[in-house]
């Protein structure tokens, strides 16, 4: 039981030395327990702050000597605990960065530029050659020679595209 508690079964006019219902007066000239600490029997003498007490059947560490983390405490009389194998192993960390195909970087940037239409061609060029490479291989980089490709089609059909228009425009502006 707090203070608190104490404090509130209280009446305001009572004083706080006078024991309450159904506890017993402290004799003249001992001091109160502190929280949490129990009146020791006679004949026994408390345990120092921080120790356990010698009727619990154990005896506790000094203080600043706290047992090592991990390992279950020792009584007295027996044996040190031993790991019988050692450390555990590490493990195998990552994996290398796979490296990624040249070629499928030259047909995504050709893709990209076209060039005059020629970056077109040679993205479609160095874009198949780099999936096969990466299929034998197991390289990174099949998404750059997929938009290598892909870009290099596109510029092949813009280049169709202006082609067609053109014939179609000179060969109606001729017969007039």
């Amino acid at each position: 039981m707090s203070q608190d508690d104490d404090a509130a079964r209280r009446h305001p006019t009572e004083p706080f030395d006078k024991p309450l219902h159904g506890q017993e007066p402290q004799p003249y000239g001992q001091q109160p327990q502190p929280y949490g600490q129990t009146a020791q029997p006679y004949g026994e003498a408390a345990a120092p702050y921080g120790q356990a007490s010698p009727s619990h059947g154990a005896t506790a560490q000094p203080y600043g000597q706290a047992t090592p983390y991990g390992q279950p405490p020792q009584l007295p009389g027996q044996q040190p605990h031993v790991q019988p194998y050692g450390p555990p192993p590490y493990g195998y960390g990552y994996p290398p960065p796979q490296r990624t195909n040249g070629m499928a970087i030259a047909s995504m940037v050709l893709g990209i530029l076209w060039i005059y239409w020629i970056g077109s061609v040679l993205a479609l060029v160095f874009g198949y050659v780099a999936k096969r490479q990466i299929r034998e291989r197991g390289e990174a980089g099949g998404g750059m020679a997929t938009a290598g490709i892909v870009l290099g089609w596109v510029g092949i059909g813009i280049l169709a595209v202006i082609l067609l228009f053109g014939v179609v425009l000179s060969s109606t502006s001729g017969f007039s």
